[in-house]
């Protein structure tokens, strides 16, 4: 069986691990859910005339 090598430094990745051991992992970040898009919005207001017909 052959000697495993060691992987190369990494500056970033030994700074995030020193500061890990000292703050404590972040918290995992939340997913918001969101309706689902149902494409453009109207693009002109509804008018009066068919507001008061909707109504009745």
């Amino acid at each position: 069986m052959k000697k495993r090598k060691p992987g190369t430094f990494s500056a970033a990745k030994a700074v995030k691990a020193n500061a890990r051991e000292r703050v404590g992992q972040p918290k995992p970040a939340r997913v918001l859910s969101t309706g689902p898009r149902t494409g453009r919005a109207a693009k002109h207001k509804t008018k009066l005339e068919e507001l008061i017909k909707s109504d009745e």
